[in-house]
């Protein structure tokens, strides 16, 4: 039952008990204790509406960061990317498990030069990181599940031998 709710939440946040309980053909009283009981448990962070900026004309600038990061004693990765996660520039933090970089940071800021600036003041300066890699995103075509680019119609020619 849990995964099921879970599932049609995570498409929708917007859902209320009373619509799933009617997809799932569950009683809605129970499905409200459920999704109480995850929210308790922390398995639902919260609600978020993915939001298109581009549409809405806002000049926000992510990047992508990858952090060659040397891990803390008796803490790993953890107390590092604790450091990172504080910053509100910082949207999200993740430990890679193999490559050339140890962490991967997405981070906004209101244009190129700020972006930069956190980058240069704030991440590369930190005892722990050896190295960055900066990858400025140009467009989203997909996020969070949303395709954002649907009403493209195909321009390309037609060729007849």
């Amino acid at each position: 039952m849990e995964q099921k709710i879970l599932k049609i939440l995570e498409k929708d946040g917007k859902a209320t008990a009373k619509e799933i309980a009617a997809q799932l053909a569950f009683d809605e009283k129970e499905v409200e204790k459920t999704i109480a009981g995850l929210e308790e448990k922390g398995i639902i962070g919260g609600y978020k509406a993915m939001i298109n900026w581009d549409k809405f004309d806002e000049n926000l600038v992510s990047a992508l960061i990858e952090l060659k990061v040397t891990p803390q004693l008796d803490q790993g990765f953890d107390r590092v990317a604790e450091k990172i996660y504080q910053y509100e520039h910082v949207k999200n933090v993740y430990l890679m498990s193999s490559g050339i970089y140890d962490l991967s940071v997405m981070i906004e800021g209101k244009n190129l030069k700020e972006v930069a600036g956190f980058v240069a003041e704030k991440l590369a300066p930190m005892e722990c990181i050896t190295s960055t890699s900066t990858h400025f995103i140009l467009k989203r075509y997909k996020e969070g599940g949303i395709i954002y680019e649907t009403d493209r119609e195909d321009s390309r020619q037609v060729i007849e031998f």
